[in-house]
């Protein structure tokens, strides 16, 4: 999983037009070529055109938009993928219309000029006012206040418990920051731990910014006291009350879930709905679960996703559009649930009797009582997580003071953007 998408967001202005060329890596529904000249074909530069259920996905966006469309995959390798895409778009290569981009890529290209604005076109208002407000805002909206992309699907970084450590506290649930500390506190003995952390450097950024938010700070001022609150709060959570392991800053995902699995752990903030613990069977509503984010100053999460941005290059916008107009519908959203267990953006569609699930009413509660938001994120995105997460680590271990971090941290702030 995730942090999943680990990207160099550079602009590789060294790699030359050669070696854009979308062969060797294709595939398509009608056609193996990418020239879409036709007025009703559009070329995709798709993640998903390994997934199993791909086909039935492609052939539904085909007879819903009466379009062909050539399918292109991305590159699997991260780098590779952000290198290619990026030459592309810098070098106003049309030979994909319509390409799928994560966060990272989201926050390199929306401020380029290089994706055309959906707002007036695609996300009209009462089309756009179905997705989470804050991910737009955050993740796909320029700073001219375009619009530059379609989420396909919303997965929160949300808090995760294990029921048996909650009864075990004598707590039904988990409900303020206060809650929050109890549970902790009480779940710390015998070697075992309230909370556990993947605090690798490239790994923390989610978690930092998730207290940050919960305190309502801004990530990306430090002046501000309520920021300064939420990292002394994960401070005293490894060093003060030792509710939580100073060595987890070596854990990536993978490790602090199989420490939650093994029990060393009683809550943890993870991606996705489960499925780590679902193949340790350690799932459920009597085991580990998702809650609802627990109020300090307000109720505030994260959503990743996918979107589906328009070339500005593209030589068949109208056709392109017509594709996002499909994704973004209520049809084209339900088909991702089907086919690729996208849970829907829009919270309208999210709601139909079709999208089913033990995540199905959690989500529901998460939606309508969180501020959702897109993690903040720079144009050089890697260089400025691994940044904030060695200054953390240096205040987690008492090499810095929090003044110190604070400063620091202003000034990544200030050199990645």
């Amino acid at each position: 999983m995730k942090m999943k998408k680990k990207i160099m967001s550079t602009l590789l202005a060294t790699v030359t037009a050669a070696t854009l060329a979308l062969t060797g890596c294709s595939g398509s529904s009608s056609s193996n070529t990418s020239d879409s000249s036709g007025k009703n074909e559009i070329t995709l530069y798709t993640i998903q055109s390994t997934n199993p259920n791909f086909k039935s996905w492609l052939s539904a966006a085909e007879k819903a938009t009466g379009l062909k469309i050539n399918v292109v995959a991305e590159p699997t390798d991260s780098d590779t993928r952000q290198q290619k895409i990026t030459t592309m778009l810098s070098t106003k290569d049309s030979s994909a219309d319509i390409i799928e981009v994560n966060d990272e890529m989201a926050t390199s290209f929306k401020n380029s000029g290089w994706l055309e604005p959906l707002q007036d076109t695609v996300l009209t208002e009462d089309i756009r006012g179905e997705f989470a407000q804050g991910y737009l805002k955050d993740m796909l909206t320029s700073t001219k206040g375009d619009i530059v992309g379609v989420p396909s699907y919303q997965g929160y970084l949300a808090l995760w418990v294990d029921q048996k450590k909650l009864d075990a506290a004598g707590m039904k649930s988990i409900e303020t920051k206060d809650d929050f500390i109890k549970f902790v506190k009480a779940s710390t003995k015998n070697g075992e731990y309230g909370y556990g952390g993947s605090w690798e450097k490239t790994y923390v950024f989610n978690e930092i910014a998730s207290f940050v938010n919960l305190f309502g700070g801004d990530y990306f001022d430090w002046s501000n006291p309520k920021s300064r609150e939420a990292v002394k709060f994960m401070y005293d959570m490894a060093n003060t009350w030792k509710v939580t392991p100073v060595d987890q800053i070596a854990d990536k995902y993978e490790q602090m879930n199989q420490k939650f699995n093994d029990g060393k752990y009683a809550s943890v903030f993870m991606w996705g709905t489960g499925d780590d613990y679902k193949k340790a069977n350690r799932y459920g509503p009597d085991q580990i679960h998702i809650i609802n984010t627990p109020q300090f100053e307000k109720r505030s999460i994260f959503t990743d996703s996918w979107s589906y941005v328009l070339n500005s290059s593209s030589k068949n916008k109208p056709a392109a559009e017509k594709f996002l107009k499909y994704v973004a519908s209520k049809d084209g959203e339900l088909q991702g649930w089907k086919d690729f267990a996208r849970y829907p953006a829009r919270a309208d569609v999210s709601q139909d009797s079709s999208v089913t699930g033990d995540v199905k009413e959690i989500y529901s509660q998460i939606q309508a009582t969180n501020e959702i938001h897109g993690r903040p994120m720079l144009p050089q995105t890697m260089e400025f997580i691994s940044a904030m997460g060695a200054l953390f680590q240096d205040y987690i271990q008492d090499k810095i003071t929090l003044d110190d971090f604070c400063e620091k941290a202003q000034a990544a702030v200030k050199e990645y953007k």
